[in-house]
């Protein structure tokens, strides 16, 4: 099993009226949101924790989490509303505007907890530059990397983020639990701005992460671990944007591990180059399908 924590949302996705007029449509989000409804649709065991609101938007969360078989239960449920996220596309790349305030999502804190008896644990997303929520995703964090594997994604958001000092020094000690971290090279710049992409990650590893995976867009993939470093290019698609891109990558890696065996603290800790190919690949294949259609819309197992 797998438990993913962190933010889900409402994307309102730029459209236009058969008037012409440019509207909003609002689709079910959230990087972490994300990874885990694509973690259920390849069919790997999986549930949700995060705030949920009770309000309609809270409702249509729950219903495609329950739609795309994740577990929900773990989940705080509360009258907050939900996070909204107003998306803008340039080119198909995606940029944010959000509104977070007093959300369900975001006022979480330590005492929300679910107890976690999975083998392995995904966090990451905007959950982590803002209080109080940060605050509980760090502890949970912090004690299931007792037992489980931990695999974070920063998903750096810099206009969300209030105190950049703060923010890199959570996400160092969160490092600091996690076997598993994936950054684009834009997070690893954002993080790193001195050094390359190679010497940056190279600092990563150093400092104990035992696969650090650094997503390069149209170019590909590289995963860098103390004893290998090993190349995927992308996989060609025509892309119509790429809202939930490298929340399905982080998916399509954990459902490969998982069906490998290879999901736990030993295992991960000695991963030869092919079964990381092969994870790598399987991220790159299930990310190529997410592009080639509008929103974070992750494949089923039967489209691979």
């Amino acid at each position: 099993m797998i438990l993913c924590a962190g933010e889900a949302l409402i994307d309102m996705l730029p459209r236009q009226t058969k008037a012409g007029e440019d509207a909003f449509a609002p689709h079910a989000g959230g990087a972490v949101f994300n990874t885990a409804v694509a973690l259920g649709r390849l069919g790997t065991p999986v549930q949700f924790f995060s705030g949920l609101s009770s309000d309609l938007f809270g409702d249509v969360l729950r219903d495609q989490l329950a739609a795309s078989n994740v577990d929900s239960s773990p989940a705080a449920v509360s009258d907050r509303p939900t996070t909204l996220a107003f998306v803008t596309l340039t080119d198909g790349h995606a940029s944010y505007a959000f509104y977070d305030e007093n959300t369900a999502g975001r006022m979480i804190t330590v005492s929300d907890l679910p107890h976690v008896t999975a083998g392995a644990v995904f966090v990451g997303g905007i959950s982590l530059a803002v209080e109080p929520c940060a605050d509980a995703y760090e502890a949970l964090a912090a004690k299931a990397a007792t037992t489980a594997v931990v695999m974070m994604d920063p998903n750096v958001r810099p206009s969300f983020i209030k105190n950049a000092d703060a923010y890199r020094e959570r996400i160092t000690r969160m490092m600091g639990y996690a076997e598993i971290v994936k950054m684009s090279d834009e997070d690893l710049a954002w993080f790193y701005p001195d050094d390359d992409t190679e010497t940056a990650a190279r600092r990563v590893v150093a400092n104990g992460v035992k696969l650090l995976c650094i997503t390069e867009g149209s170019k590909g993939v590289t995963g860098y671990s103390s004893q290998h470093e090993v190349f995927v290019a992308a996989e060609k698609a025509e892309v119509v944007d790429t809202v939930g891109a490298g929340d399905t990558f982080n998916a399509g890696l954990l459902a490969s591990l998982h069906s490998a065996g290879a999901l736990s603290k030993d295992t991960v800790a000695s991963l030869d180059e092919e079964t990381i190919h092969a994870a790598l690949s399987m991220g790159a294949k299930t990310a190529a399908i997410t592009v080639s259609r509008a929103g974070a819309n992750p494949p089923w197992a039967h489209e691979l």
